[in-house]
C-alpha cells in the first residue's frame, strides 16, 4: 500500500510558513537576549568583562603596592561591587588594600573581608 503525498499550493505553503519561520526567529532573538542580560544574581556579558577588568585593576594596584602582600588578597567583583578577602600580617595592610581598591576606577563599593592572621596586631 502506497501512501501518499499530500501537495499543497505555493501559496499556502507561505502563508503557514512565514509565520512560523517569523516565531522561530523571534524565539532565538528572545533566547538570546535573556542569556545576555542580567539580573540581581547573574551578571550581562558585558557587566562579566568589564568586572573582570575591576578585578585585573585592583590586583595591579594590590601588587605595586609595597605595604600589602598581594598574594595574601583575594579579589572578586559583582556588578562593580569589589570584595577583598584572605588573611594579611598587619591592620595598615588591611587599610591599605581597601583604599587601593576603592581609587580603581569603575569601583562603586568595596567589601572588606580581609582578615588579621593569628598573633598579629
Amino acid at each position: 500500500m502506497r501512501i501518499p503525498r499530500l501537495r499543497f499550493p505555493n501559496h499556502i505553503m507561505k502563508k503557514f510558513l512565514s509565520p512560523l519561520v517569523a516565531a522561530a526567529l523571534l524565539g532565538g532573538f528572545v533566547a538570546f537576549n535573556a542569556a545576555c542580560s542580567s539580573s540581581a544574581t547573574r551578571e550581562s556579558t558585558g557587566e562579566y568583562i568589564d568586572d573582570s577588568a575591576i578585578t585585573a585593576k585592583v590586583k595591579a594596584a594590590l601588587i605595586h603596592d609595597e605595604t600589602v602582600k598581594a598574594g595574601q588578597v583575594n579579589v572578586e567583583t559583582f556588578k562593580g561591587n569589589v570584595q577583598l578577602s584572605g588573611y594579611v600580617d598587619s591592620s595598615a595592610q588591611k587599610m591599605r588594600a581597601e583604599e587601593l581598591a576603592r581609587g580603581v576606577n569603575g569601583v562603586s563599593q568595596v567589601t572588606n573581608n580581609i582578615q588579621l592572621k593569628a598573633n598579629n596586631p
